[in-house]
């Protein structure tokens, strides 16, 4: 299985870009692993927050591969531990035959069509983050869990 992030524009910031590429080199030790950005929209302006979710799908799907397993980043997404989570991937890792593809959307979130081709939906908190510290703390989170898998010190309960 390979494991594939897409987020929707540019991360900003020197440090969490920084810390997004320490843990992707880090996760390359274990599983392979890729982020991919979507372009921002251009125009906004005039469209409608339909109408960007409905662009953002586009962009989507054009990216997506036969066999892969889509998972949302979701506010009302299921919530877990990191050793919860750790279990979720090592599931995932036998049933997925090609990739796992995490989605952090925009800022009005998912069109429906994007809903419906999602195989699942979790949620890093019940708190609000910005896009940044999202990519940022689910990168983090799946490194986490494959230390988890291989009993690493990364991880103290």
């Amino acid at each position: 299985m390979k494991l594939h992030v897409i987020f929707t524009g540019k991360t900003v910031g020197k440090l969490p870009q920084e810390a997004i590429a320490d843990y992707q080199g880090r996760l390359s030790h274990y599983v392979p692993f890729s982020i991919e950005e979507l372009p921002d929209l251009k125009n906004v302006k005039n469209l409608s927050e339909e109408q960007q979710k409905e662009r953002e799908a586009d962009m989507l799907f054009e990216r997506l591969q036969p066999g892969d397993v889509l998972v949302l980043l979701d506010e009302r997404g299921r919530e877990f531990t990191s050793r919860e989570f750790s279990q979720y991937l090592e599931q995932k890792m036998q049933t997925v035959s090609k990739r796992l593809v995490f989605l952090i959307g925009g800022p009005y979130g998912f069109s429906p069509r994007v809903y419906e081709a999602a195989q699942g939906k979790i949620s890093l908190s019940k708190m609000t983050f910005s896009h940044q510290m999202v990519r940022l703390f689910l990168v983090e989170q799946i490194y986490r869990a494959y230390t988890i898998m291989r009993g690493e010190p990364y991880h103290h309960d």
